[in-house]
């Protein structure tokens, strides 16, 4: 039985693992269309601020 060496991921450049949030930190849901760079959890929160209506 062999041991794996664990290896740091590799700095990504291009696509989706790029993207973070700039609430939270996240790459997971990140909204960046019109720069906003915000995850859709976070997003939900300051939709108001940032002058989105918000529809149930």
């Amino acid at each position: 039985m062999s041991v794996a060496k664990i290896r740091p991921m590799k700095k990504r450049e291009f696509g989706k693992g790029v993207a973070t949030c700039r609430r939270c930190g996240t790459s997971v849901g990140v909204i960046r269309k019109y720069k906003l760079y915000i995850c859709r959890r976070c997003i939900n929160e300051v939709a108001p601020l940032l002058g989105f209506k918000v529809y149930n």
